[in-house]
């Protein structure tokens, strides 16, 4: 925790704030920290919280995503980027969007066995999951737990279709698996990368991979034949969104080949989270940035129209989109990945059940 005169700053944490969850009828915050005596104790450690959920698959009603299931094994993350929409989520485990969203993690102890219970059943007709639809599946205690990859060899088993999105260099862990999948068409890969400049980065999303790391892990999985692209998302006017060329033309060379980008929404509890951070890390262009946010969701930070709220609205959006369409044109060859649907097998584990 590094203090200056006029406020705290957190290191290593994305949000600097941890304000009231708007379902809690009680709950301590720190508002008027002029009146107090001494500074609040806050944990600043990393806690794990298990769940036992009853269901593992959600299915996605959105015409916004590409795939209709995801399946997240944690919720929380502690990557800490500032600008998530998997915030939000939080308040509805009871906890903060701020800082408790970055500290505790809940973790979905039974996420495997849910899945194989799944895939077992005769009614599941296969369609590409997601991992992850709200938080990253590779964060850091997957390092610990393994839970993403127990996930991954279950659909190796099943020969299911899965999809991949995220910003940690942990996926190489699991390469072994991912070759097998990618053999049967059964894997995709999307790596987040939203820019090349690692002083923004650090502030951006503190606890993720490097920039210079994702790109490697691009080149390690188009080395090995496993399908990837490169997610530019998401484009925050006045922040990231010059580096568009860059990471497109960067990701190109490593192996991408397919790319896809949003623009920043700030809806619910995120909006102050991020301008209290915004005008902490970037005083000098806070408002300049704040008002092309606005600019790009129809005069708000917030934006939950269906077909608009990922790509958004007016010049400034209009810009993005053209430079993005430009900077692919000009780099990237893309190529057309269809998973293989028709090799799902629910009696998998029947065989081994028959062993014993």
């Amino acid at each position: 925790m590094q203090t200056t005169e006029n406020n705290t700053y957190f290191k290593g944490r994305g949000a600097q704030l941890n304000p009231n969850n708007k379902f809690n009828l009680h709950g301590y915050v720190r508002e008027y920290i002029e009146v107090l005596d001494e500074e609040m104790i806050l944990n600043e450690k990393t806690e794990i919280i298990n769940t036992y959920p009853k269901t593992i698959i959600n299915k996605v009603d959105s015409e916004d995503i590409g795939l209709a299931y995801s399946l997240n094994p944690y919720q929380g993350c502690e990557h800490g980027c500032i600008y998530c929409y998997a915030r939000n989520t939080h308040e509805y485990w009871g906890y903060s969007a701020g800082l408790d969203f970055e500290r505790k993690i809940i973790v979905k102890q039974n996420a495997v066995e849910l899945l194989e219970k799944h895939f077992s059943s005769k009614k599941w007709k296969p369609m590409p999951i997601m991992l992850s639809g709200n938080t990253d599946c590779y964060q850091p205690v997957e390092r610990q737990l393994e839970i993403t990859r127990r996930i991954l060899q279950v659909c190796l088993k099943y020969k299911h279709p899965v999809a991949i999105i995220t910003k940690n260099a942990l996926i190489l862990r699991d390469i072994d698996v991912l070759k097998d999948l990618a053999r049967l068409n059964l894997v995709h890969v999307m790596v987040s990368i939203t820019g090349t400049d690692e002083d923004v980065r650090q502030k951006l999303e503190p606890r993720t991979a490097t920039y210079k790391n994702r790109f490697k892990v691009l080149e390690a999985l188009s080395t090995n034949n496993i399908p990837c692209g490169v997610m530019v998302a998401p484009i925050i006017p006045g922040i990231n969104n010059h580096e568009i060329p860059s990471v497109i033309e960067l990701a190109a060379k490593a192996g991408a080949t397919s790319a896809g980008f949003t623009i920043v929404r700030l809806n619910g509890s995120i909006g102050p989270i991020f301008k209290d951070w915004l005008l902490k890390n970037f005083p000098d262009r806070a408002d300049k940035v704040w008002n092309q946010i606005c600019d790009s969701h129809g005069g708000k930070v917030n934006d939950s129209r269906l077909g608009v709220r990922m790509r958004g609205e007016g010049k400034m959006a209009e810009s993005i989109k053209q430079l993005f369409k430009i900077s692919k044109e000009r780099f990237m060859k893309e190529e057309k990945f269809e998973f293989n649907i028709g090799s799902f097998n629910y009696k998998a584990g029947e065989a081994q059940l028959s062993l014993f």
